[in-house]
């Protein structure tokens, strides 16, 4: 907000009420307007898009048909009126009814929230449905045991000890000020600046509804109500698209070799005639298959990429591959590249299902983007362990060495399994997947 330079007692007494008047108005207009990017999820007039909805498990929202949620919506409204208004542009609970929960789902996001609170007040920001960045009264030593001493922003409901749990540094203003929030989420993790400072660095927010399993890959935001009034305004959000997601997974590529050079195929080896690169990125051909693998052999690394799947396209990524055979089973092993979410595969094994260690260790299913996008791999492979990061969620964290060989699927041998070394690459199996922005690097 541009400020008056000029002191009002130089000015005479009608210029500085013009000049009054023009502030305030230049003030009220940029109330819960969003900056550019971003959209306003309060329109500082009514609760369009919003409705009411207890702390509860956000699947019970999932899977609705549109005339379901419809009903649940308006269900709700009579307590949400109750209990939230719209005051002077500010958004107002009185600290009880159902927490005002968004209509739409979001997957990746940068979110900013201003609030203002009374003493007493305990309440929070829901991520994906989930709870929650934690908002305190740190004067109230009756919380303190909790972590109201430490100040809001934390990852309140995370495991004791996790990181995020507790904010860095305690940032909250005194009572009649506002606080905001920036925060950002992408995958299962979460950073929160609070005041202009960071207070949670990329930590990974835990499902507080199923605590063996990751976040939700969408959901809707909540703002809790916990028994004190609270205000809020200035709500925006800015929805991050698959490449400004990935952009900030994948970071600096400091110590990693880049595998692919978007013009051609000269260094790799293996079933390169199988393959080709297609505007930059290295693809399938059309009922072709077979491994296309690096020239180098590697032991332990980490690798990162890009993949692209058509509907129901199947390929998989060669871990430790021999040079020949089937990398499922003579290589270490083939970490599936699937469009799981296709209804083709509604009733696979859940062993090859996408990022699962192929018919041994299964990954979590859900976390793809829509056939069509890219879709980001973080895959770590250390000794005897695999772990498998899709879009910024790990969906698999496994040991083959303490896989019972008779629980494997369909009882298969896999005599791979135990290579310390290999190649890596990708095992085609007849569709068009692309793969760009492959990077390794040696552990």
């Amino acid at each position: 907000m541009t400020l008056l330079t000029t002191p009002l007692r130089f000015l005479a007494a009608p210029f500085a009420l013009l000049a009054l008047s023009a502030l305030t108005a230049k003030a009220d207009t940029a109330l819960n307007q969003p900056p550019p990017g971003y959209t306003a999820l309060f329109n500082g007039k009514d609760l369009t898009g919003w409705f009411g909805h207890k702390g509860e498990d956000p699947r019970n929202l999932f899977g609705k048909s549109a005339e379901e949620l419809e009903k649940i919506y308006a269900d709700s409204m009579a307590d949400v009126n109750a209990h939230w208004t719209v005051q002077n542009g500010e958004l107002v609970n009185d600290g009880h009814g159902l927490f005002l929960t968004t209509k739409k789902l979001y997957r990746d996001f940068e979110f900013m929230v201003e609030y203002k609170t009374v003493p007493l007040a305990d309440s929070g920001i829901y991520l994906r449905g989930c709870p929650q960045v934690q908002i305190w009264d740190t004067t109230e030593e009756g919380k303190f045991n909790l972590g109201a001493d430490k100040g809001s922003g934390g990852l309140w409901n995370n495991s004791p000890g996790a990181p995020g749990k507790d904010p860095s540094k305690k940032m909250d203003k005194p009572f009649g000020e506002w606080n905001s929030f920036k925060i950002t989420m992408i995958g299962e993790r979460v950073t929160v600046v609070f005041n202009g400072e960071k207070v949670v660095d990329n930590a990974v927010l835990e499902n507080y509804n199923d605590r063996k399993s990751p976040i939700f890959a969408q959901g809707p935001l909540k703002l809790q109500t916990h028994g004190n009034e609270i205000r809020w305004r200035n709500i925006f959000i800015k929805e991050l698209d698959s490449d400004s997601a990935t952009a900030a997974l994948r970071g600096n590529a400091e110590g990693y070799t880049r595998l692919d050079n978007g013009k051609d195929l000269s260094n790799w080896g293996g079933a390169a005639d199988n393959y080709e690169v297609h505007e930059g990125a290295i693809r399938c051909k059309p009922g072709k298959g077979g491994v296309l693998h690096t020239k180098e052999e590697y032991a332990d690394f980490n690798v990162r990429l890009e993949f692209k799947l058509p509907p129901a396209g199947n390929n998989g990524l060669a871990i430790r591959y021999p040079g020949k055979g089937d990398t499922a089973y003579t290589g270490m092993t083939e970490i599936q590249v699937l469009d799981t979410e296709d209804k083709a595969y509604a009733t696979i094994d859940p062993r090859q299902a996408c990022g699962s260690v192929y018919g041994t260790i299964a990954a979590k299913r859900g976390f793809l983007r829509p056939t069509g996008e890219w879709n980001y791999y973080d895959i770590t492979v250390k000794g005897s362990t695999i772990r498998v990061q899709l879009n910024g969620t790990t969906i698999l964290d496994g040991d083959v060495a303490k896989v019972d060989p008779a629980t494997v699927m369909h009882n298969s041998p896999h005599p791979g399994k135990d290579r310390t070394t290999g190649f890596f690459g990708f095992a085609g199996h007849g569709d068009a997947v692309e793969f760009r922005n492959v990077f390794i690097k040696k552990l």
